[in-house]
């Protein structure tokens, strides 16, 4: 099943690496929006457009190439996510306008939803076959660490490149293009998981199913993980912009850091509540989400700038276990042979949550002032987490221990 060159458990924290890089620069333009934005003189609406594409990309990725992991193997699809992200740093180096901008997001986010459900299924079969008898929960904090983690460590790069090294717009693209090249050609050493079939899998796009096992538990993960994300998604696209417009702050790096905060609260919950039980990790998330939330709007109107990292900071605590339990929850209902398909599923439903939102507040910029545009936004998703939260701890229950295959 492998020609690989190292063993399943040093590949498991290759597999884990190359997850949080790729995931790292998805997020690295984020505090470099305002240097575009000066540079071509386009409006905040362009941005959430241009945000949306990459949003796009990722949903588009996951319904069609999402799941072919599961019988193509989860190296092969890796290594071609990762070179895919590197075409996309090709893009940006090559193609500055805003029609470039929007292509090269559309590219870099098809790298995500390939990789996303693919490392997170890699990383629990690799963690089977190193330590069988392990909860199966372990395996599922390191992915969730690895994506939040990257998505959080993405912005400080893109912000400490912006305030103090020159070319902001060119050198963090060039550093990742050799950074993601290296990747790929160590993931290429990693262990295969998968069997290929004895006959030809026929292609055909994502399964838009839940499992037939518990399919209530699936809707409610589903909905947790949608409702998470749409609150990532403002951090991610409107975050700087609005440092500058409510806070007069245009320091490249306090906008880097305002979006690595919430995703580094997200990714250390994770790893910090992991062992707490699953009904009391939902209920911390609702409880975070709801007084974080209630501080961004908060520190907006105040207006506060502590007060509203500290509410992205506490809400972002809430989202990372919400959208940890949905994973979790995803990979336990899965049926054998279809776990790429399932949390490729539940990735297109966090995805749709953030491209979708942010879609609707680019419209609504072009006729409603920002910070209307950004309490309604805020007010909507404080409903959606605590009862995603809600519906979840009524309807989930805790992972089974992982049986060795």
């Amino acid at each position: 099943m492998s020609n690989a060159r190292i063993s399943h458990g040093a590949g498991f924290w290759v597999v884990a690496c190359a997850f949080l890089l790729v995931m790292a620069y998805a997020t690295v333009p984020t505090p470099l929006y305002p240097l575009y934005q000066q540079a071509d003189g386009f409006p905040v609406s362009v941005i959430t457009m241009i945000f949306a594409a990459f949003a796009v990309g990722v949903v588009l990725s996951l319904f069609l190439l999402g799941h072919v992991s599961d019988w193509m193997g989860r190296r092969r699809m890796l290594v071609i996510a990762i070179l895919i992200a590197a075409l996309s740093a090709v893009l940006f180096l090559l193609w500055h306008d805003v029609p470039g901008l929007l292509a090269a997001r559309l590219v870099n986010g098809a790298s995500v939803g390939i990789l996303t459900a693919t490392a997170t299924a890699h990383l629990g079969e690799l963690r089977a076959q190193a330590r069988p008898d392990e909860h199966v929960i372990v395996a599922a904090s390191v992915a969730g660490a690895a994506n939040l983690g990257g998505l959080a460590f993405g912005p400080l790069v893109g912000g400490l490149f912006a305030e103090f090294l020159p070319a902001p717009l060119m050198l963090p693209h060039a550093v990742f293009l050799i950074v993601l090249l290296v990747a790929a050609i160590a993931v290429a050493c990693v262990p295969e998981t998968v069997t290929p079939p004895e006959e030809p899998r026929r292609y055909r796009p994502q399964r838009i199913a839940a499992p037939p096992r518990s399919r209530s538990a699936f809707v409610a993960a589903g909905f947790g993980a949608f409702a998470g994300f749409a609150l990532f998604g403002l951090f991610t696209s409107l975050a700087p912009t609005i440092l500058v417009s409510t806070f007069d702050e245009h320091d490249h790096l306090v906008a880097g850091l305002t979006a690595c905060s919430v995703f580094a609260a997200a990714a250390t919950g994770q790893v910090v509540l992991a062992r707490l039980p699953l009904r009391m990790q939902l209920t911390i998330a609702a409880v975070c989400c709801a007084l974080g939330l209630v501080a961004v709007a908060v520190g907006t109107l105040v207006p506060s700038l502590a007060v509203f990292i500290g509410g992205g900071i506490v809400a972002g605590v809430g989202v990372g276990l919400l959208f940890k339990s949905s994973v979790a929850t995803a990979a336990g209902l899965a049926e054998p042979g279809r776990r790429g398909e399932t949390l490729a599923l539940i990735f297109l439903i966090a995805y749709c949550g953030l491209a979708l939102p942010v879609l609707a507040i680019g419209v609504i910029l072009t006729f409603a002032s920002q910070t209307t545009v950004l309490l309604v936004f805020i007010s909507v998703v404080l409903v959606a987490t605590v009862s995603a939260a809600t519906v979840m701890r009524r309807a989930v229950v805790d992972p089974a221990p992982r049986v060795a295959q």
